[in-house]
This record gives C-alpha cells, sequence and structure tokens, in this order.
C-alpha cells in the first residue's frame, strides 16, 4: 500500500511540474492563468516627430494583430504617418525612415506592455520602409513626399503591411496594400520569401494586381491545418477600372496553397459600397472572422458601423482563373456584376453571420478596428489603428477622438464575447 501511495504521488508530481513548465513564459517566469480585462492599453507612446506643432507618435500598433496563445501578443504597424497630400495620389510622410515593425507585448494588468520590437528587413538583412514600390512590382500609382515637398525615393522592398500571423516556429507571415504581397519573415524580420502577381516564382492570381491603391489584402490568417494562407481584399478590386468604385460590394478572399503556390478565390458581399474590410482570423479550415467596418469617427459622425461576422466558405463557389481580369460574366468582370447576375451565374459568395457589434462595446471611440484575434470560443481581442496619432490632408493634424475626452487617438485592446460560441 505505501508503495502503491508513493507511486501515486511521484506521478502527480510529475503531471504538476509538466504544467508549471508549460504555464512560463520566455524567460521560464511562471505566468499562471491570465485573466483578460475588459480592455487594455497599448503602452508604446513616445513622440517620434513633430510637424508644426503635431506630435508624430511611435504607436500604430494596430493594423493587424496576433498571438501563439502564450500570454503574448503580437501588434503590427502599418507603413508609417502619412497623410494625402494636395496633389492627385501624393502621400506625405513625416518620417520617411521608418521601418514597418512588429511589437511583442505581455498583458499586465490593464496594459500592454511593448517587451521588443521586431523590424522588417529584406532578403539581405537591411531595414525596409513603408514607401512606396515602383510601378511594375507593387507600386500603387502614389508619389511619396517629404514634408517639405520633396519628392522621395520608392522602395522596392517596401511595404505597407496589414495582415499578420504568428507561427509557432517563430516566424511571421504578412500581407500588404502595396502589390499586394504575402511576405513570410523570420523571427528577426527578415525576409524569407514573398509572393505577388507580379515577378515572383509562386505567384499571386494575376487579378489581384487591380487592387485599389490604399485597400489591398487588409487582413490574413493561415488555416488550422497549416495548409493555406487566407487573405482578404479590404474593398472591392478596381476592376476593370475604378467606375466600379460607385456600386461595387464584392471582395475577394485568397487562399493560397504552400505547398504548390496554387489559388483558390472566394468572393465576399460587403454591406454597402461605404463599407471596407480590416481583417480575417481563421475559427476553423472553412469558417473564419471578418471585420467589417466603415471609416466614420464615434462621437464625430453621426452613425457608425463596425462589425464582426463569421463567415463560411465552405458551399461558396472557388472562382479561380488565370485570366487578368479574373473570371468574367460574360462581359463583365465579377466586381461590375449585381449580386442577382452572380447567383444568375451559379456563383455562390460566402455566408455570414453576426458575431459581434464592436458598437456594443460601451462610449467605444474608435475609427478603425482593424486587428482581431481569437482567445477561445467565447472570448475574441479587438484592437484599432491609431494612425500615429495624426490625419488631415494636405496639413498635418492630431487625430482627436471625441469619446477619449478629446485627446489623441491611441491604440487599445479590447477583450469581448462573441454573440455565440464560435465553435
Amino acid at each position: 500500500m505505501k508503495k502503491k501511495f508513493i507511486k501515486i504521488a511521484n506521478t502527480m508530481l510529475l503531471v504538476a511540474s509538466i504544467v508549471l513548465i508549460n504555464s512560463c513564459d520566455e524567460d521560464n517566469n511562471p505566468i499562471g492563468p491570465i485573466n483578460y480585462p475588459d480592455k487594455a492599453i497599448l503602452n508604446k507612446r513616445i513622440v517620434m516627430s513633430t510637424v508644426g506643432e503635431v506630435n508624430v507618435y511611435n504607436g500604430g500598433y494596430g493594423s493587424a494583430a496576433a498571438s501563439t496563445g502564450d500570454g503574448y501578443f503580437y501588434a503590427m504597424t502599418d507603413r508609417g504617418p502619412n497623410i494625402d497630400g494636395s496633389g492627385k495620389d501624393e502621400k506625405v510622410f513625416s518620417n520617411p525612415e521608418f521601418t514597418p515593425q512588429i511589437g511583442k507585448f505581455k498583458l499586465e494588468g490593464d496594459s500592454l506592455v511593448l517587451v521588443s520590437t521586431i523590424e522588417i528587413k529584406n532578403p539581405a538583412g537591411q531595414k525596409i520602409t513603408g514607401l512606396p514600390n515602383p510601378i511594375g512590382a507593387g507600386g500603387t500609382g502614389e508619389t511619396p513626399k517629404d514634408i517639405n515637398g520633396n519628392t522621395l525615393n520608392t522602395d522596392i522592398y517596401g511595404l505597407d503591411p496589414e495582415g499578420l500571423v504568428a507561427m509557432k516556429d517563430g516566424s511571421f507571415w504578412i500581407s500588404d496594400e502595396y502589390g499586394p504581397h504575402i511576405v513570410h519573415l523570420n523571427s528577426n524580420g527578415q525576409e524569407i520569401e514573398r509572393f505577388n502577381p507580379y515577378n515572383t516564382a509562386k505567384k499571386l492570381p494575376p487579378v489581384f494586381a487591380k487592387r485599389r491603391a490604399n485597400r489591398g489584402m487588409e487582413g490574413l490568417t493561415i488555416t488550422p491545418d497549416g495548409k493555406y494562407l487566407v487573405g482578404i481584399m479590404q474593398s472591392p478590386l478596381y476592376n476593370p477600372d475604378k467606375s466600379v468604385k460607385k456600386n461595387a460590394t464584392i471582395c475577394r478572399i485568397l487562399f493560397f496553397e504552400l505547398a504548390t503556390g496554387k489559388s483558390k478565390e472566394y468572393l465576399y458581399a460587403l454591406d454597402n459600397t461605404n463599407m471596407a474590410n480590416s481583417e480575417i482570423t481563421a475559427i476553423s479550415n472553412t469558417t473564419f472572422l471578418v471585420l467589417e467596418r466603415d471609416g466614420n469617427m464615434p462621437g464625430k459622425d453621426t452613425s457608425c458601423s463596425k462589425k464582426i461576422y463569421k463567415i463560411d466558405i465552405s458551399k461558396a463557389t472557388d472562382i479561380t482563373t488565370d485570366l487578368a481580369t479574373g473570371k468574367m460574366i460574360g462581359d463583365k468582370t465579377i466586381e461590375q456584376c449585381t449580386a442577382e447576375e452572380l447567383l444568375a451565374a451559379g456563383i455562390v459568395t460566402v455566408t455570414k453571420e453576426l458575431a459581434f457589434d464592436i458598437m456594443s462595446i460601451p462610449n467605444y471611440p474608435h475609427d478603425k478596428p482593424e486587428g482581431v484575434i481569437i482567445i477561445n470560443d467565447n472570448l475574441i481581442a479587438i484592437v484599432n489603428d491609431d494612425d500615429f496619432g495624426i490625419g488631415g490632408e494636405g496639413t498635418y493634424e492630431a487625430k482627436i477622438s471625441p469619446l477619449l475626452n478629446n485627446e489623441v487617438d491611441r491604440n487599445i485592446m479590447y477583450f469581448v464575447k462573441p454573440l455565440k460560441a464560435l465553435k
């Protein structure tokens, strides 16, 4: 009896040791169960530059977010602080040397504390910028300017990152609004490989080159089986041209098979022409969360719509072709077709149902929720892009959020319960 008791005790000690080991952070310190607050403020907040009397903050950590489930969160910037210039298709960069980056944050109480920064680098290990690509290599036709009106150089490796996947091996996949590009980074942020519709060995379908400037591949995720990267376009493509902007509501979802480079495309219908997609996050191999929103600022604009939908692609139609225009319906592109015309042609869009209304968060203050993380089946995290605290057109202005006591907008992550369990 005594030997049996000792054996049981030793087994219990072993189990307890395993639990303790699996509950440690990267420095082998026990982190224990995670208590999620209603919201947590990202604490990275320093003045990077000043334009006139306007402070430009090195925040910006909200264009995408991810987690590997170890108590840490990743939040990514976009290309850097910029505003629309006074000239056609001009972008004015206050800090043109800025390197797009991924911040690693640890949740401590109601704060997300920055523990490390991963700057994105080209294949040679040199820091990239967020400046536009040359035409023919992902360029959007935007002209980059500095605050003195000087035209800046383009950057063939430049990225405007918007989608983020954090892999268990420490590497990252990101998507962007230029090419669109899908880029694999190692744990130090150095580019390993890149896919786009132009000049890479494995190419995205050519129709994706018709992305609308500043409305590229806004969200990226990976299926749980690790087989497909899944990216969603922010807005309908300019296909065949920008005239579709007035009426088009159909956006494309790309499934890119990593092993082969083959693609599948499915269609997502926006609620209306004022809406755009900001994120896609995998629940299963066929179901996903999609964040669809307008660009209105709560407390300033009369109406705001910012919603997370659960979508299912299992009965949707794969429309992939090698045509530069994508699949055609008679003499019309997909983007020129109405929902009725698509259905008559036998094309079924993904199904969507409301998973969470972001505006149901009391006094939600942000115009741009852009990152979504699934914590578990009953908890999701949402983070916003604060645009480095600036806005304006032609002239830099502070980005004021009325529902943040009329202070400058900042990155905040909200932890919320979906309307029903995700699985």
